[in-house]
């Protein structure tokens, strides 16, 4: 924290259009005095620490042991996705708060062989006995319950992993979740991150408003005696090892159509809910071809909806038609611009993005250059827009993200999650997951596109990001935590691109988080909200962005977290985020 109170120290003129370090090979400031200060000899001031370089592999994810067992895998022979398998294993042991086996799970990786940028759809759908009216019926504040198991959807994450291990694997099956069984029976100490969000849970699964139908089940698994594990207490999950081991050995009919099935159907039927087995046996993901757009020379790609991916494309667009770098590092400018573009990508969000199954998206006008322009001359540089509305189309019409690449050339940039930190609260008699809770984005307004059926995939947040550079592979990076993905991915390549950081100095800049306006789950309202900044953001413009007339809100602490691989020439550099408890490996 340090490094990043020196930065808000710094007068506004040291961010007048320049970088304040970059320590990329080949890189002209190298070594420049005037762009150095605090602790850090070399790179960045605000910079926690240097990436992570390796000529083989590399794996960057949210806990130093889930990054271990990729790298591990690497070592073995395994691929990218053999790593990234076993590492979300290990992650829904260790970072329960996160993720697991009860989430959903979206995809894009670099495909060495094809040369391609190809995605995975590893969303659930809704029950097929659940109806609108029930619902309604059990809707609060004319919204769905963030818990309970209303706001559950079939997990989609084993059969993302298997399909991805069934194209692209080279290790045995079962050999992947030999390091999280391990983890899960014999136990591993709590990391800081992970132990204050379990705490959180406890006062929102037991709270009196609630309405959680069974928590007995998370007290026994995750509140051995009596609370949740404190930071660098040891944790056992023996449920989930043996979880874990009937899928390594039976693969992914084991969870969706074996004895796991039967037994989340019998636990439903116990606790009055919907899932059934039938529900599980007949999910499937979907590989999809990315959206693409260029941002200054580089290709960034996203998932089609039902996620959000489109909105990184939309922000960059906007953004793309303003001269950002001369605007200035951390300025007053470029942040109240970006924002902007923003609010402007998310007014389109809530009123277009859905199952594309259930209706038709217009893809291609909300992704184009010359919708962009015209979007982007709404925006004023000295006030802001007061409301807001999307576009009018044509008339034809929280989370763990970590990444791996491998020493044949493929990148794979990976996300799951179990939507609200750990999920609706509900996890299966003696199997130690929690379900998700993505149920709770469906809209419950008549005509939105997103509005709840059954059998439907909802809205969802969770968002790989992937670009390309010269028909390259360049970067597999994230930002995980709901609605400030878009936010960070679009901060991410605005750092690197416009600004000339290093991987490791784009992901550790202050950041700005905007909240509210429009929301996916009902008609948006487009008012200004609230624009959170880090406290690195320098103090004179923090005070210009409060005179153009933006409302500051506390710091909150949700400004994502961050993994990134970048490729160059020979070698990987990788990257992790230094506001949660990751650790980048590269070898």
């Amino acid at each position: 924290m340090r490094r990043r109170t020196f930065l808000a120290a710094l007068p506004a003129a040291a961010f007048a259009g320049q970088a304040l370090a970059q320590s990329r090979p080949g890189n002209p400031n190298l070594n420049r005095p005037d762009v150095h200060g605090g602790d850090r000899v070399d790179g960045a001031t605000y910079a926690s620490r240097s990436a992570a370089w390796g000529a083989h592999g590399a794996a960057a994810t949210a806990h130093p042991l889930a990054s271990l067992a990729a790298i591990d895998i690497l070592r073995k022979g395994g691929s990218a996705i053999d790593a990234a398998i076993a590492a979300n294993a290990c992650l829904g042991f260790l970072e329960p708060i996160a993720c697991g086996i009860g989430g959903d799970c979206f995809v894009m990786l670099w495909d060495p062989k094809t040369k391609k940028v190809v995605g995975l759809n590893g969303s659930g759908r809704s029950p097929k006995g659940l109806s609108l009216e029930t619902v309604r019926s059990r809707a609060k504040n004319g919204a769905i319950p963030s818990f309970g198991a209303i706001s559950v959807s079939v997990p989609g994450a084993v059969q993302a992993w298997w399909d991805l291990h069934q194209k692209f694997g080279k290790l045995p099956w079962k050999a992947l979740f030999d390091p999280a069984i391990a983890y899960a029976e014999e136990g591993a100490p709590v990391s800081q991150n992970v132990a204050f969000y379990l705490a959180a849970s406890v006062r929102r699964f037991t709270g009196p408003n609630a309405g959680i139908e069974e928590v007995e089940n998370f007290r026994k698994v995750w509140m051995p005696g009596g609370r949740t594990p404190r930071e660098g207490e040891m944790f056992r999950n023996p449920g989930l090892a043996e979880t874990y081991r009937k899928i390594a050995a039976g693969g992914r009919d084991a969870f969706y159509n074996g004895e796991i099935a039967q037994g989340i159907e019998t636990y439903f039927k116990r606790i009055g809910g919907w899932m059934t087995r039938a529900d599980l046996n007949a999910h499937r993901s979907e590989w999809t071809t990315p959206l693409v757009s260029g941002y200054r020379g580089v290709d960034v790609y996203g998932l089609a909806p039902n996620s959000q991916g489109l909105s990184t494309l939309q922000l960059l667009n906007i953004l793309e038609t303003f001269d950002v770098k001369a605007m200035g590092f951390q300025s007053a400018a470029s942040i109240h611009h970006a924002v902007e573009a923003k609010r402007l990508a998310y007014e389109d969000r809530a009123r277009y993005f859905a199952d594309p199954d259930f209706g038709k998206i217009p893809l291609e006008w909300l992704n184009s250059k010359a919708y962009a322009a015209e979007r982007a001359k709404l925006i004023r540089p000295d006030r802001i827009l007061n409301p807001i509305y999307p576009g009018q189309a044509p008339s034809k019409g929280d989370t763990t993200y970590f990444t791996t690449a491998d020493a044949d050339g493929m990148m794979v940039s990976i996300i799951q999650s179990n939507y609200r930190g750990m999920g609706s609260g509900l996890s299966p008699d003696g199997m130690g997951f929690m379900f998700q809770d993505r149920g709770e984005l469906f809209s419950l307004t008549d005509g939105h596109p997103n509005l709840y059926a059954p059998g439907k995939r909802p809205f969802q947040t969770i968002i790989p990001g992937f670009a390309v550079k010269d028909g390259q592979p360049w970067l597999s990076f994230g930002v995980m935590g709901g609605d400030m993905q878009p936010q960070g991915q679009a901060q991410i390549i605005s750092n690197m691109v416009d600004f000339g950081l290093d991987l490791q100095a784009a992901g550790d800049s202050p950041r700005w988080h905007h909240e509210g306006g429009s929301e996916p789950t009902g008609i948006p309202y487009g008012q200004p909200g609230e624009l959170h900044l880090e406290s690195g953001v320098p103090a004179a413009t923090q005070a210009a962005l409060q005179a153009i007339g933006w409302k500051l809100g506390p710091n909150p602490g949700g400004f994502g977290g961050y993994q990134a691989i970048e490729r160059w020439p020979g070698r990987y550099a990788a990257a992790t985020e230094m506001r949660k408890d990751g650790v980048a490996l590269a070898w």
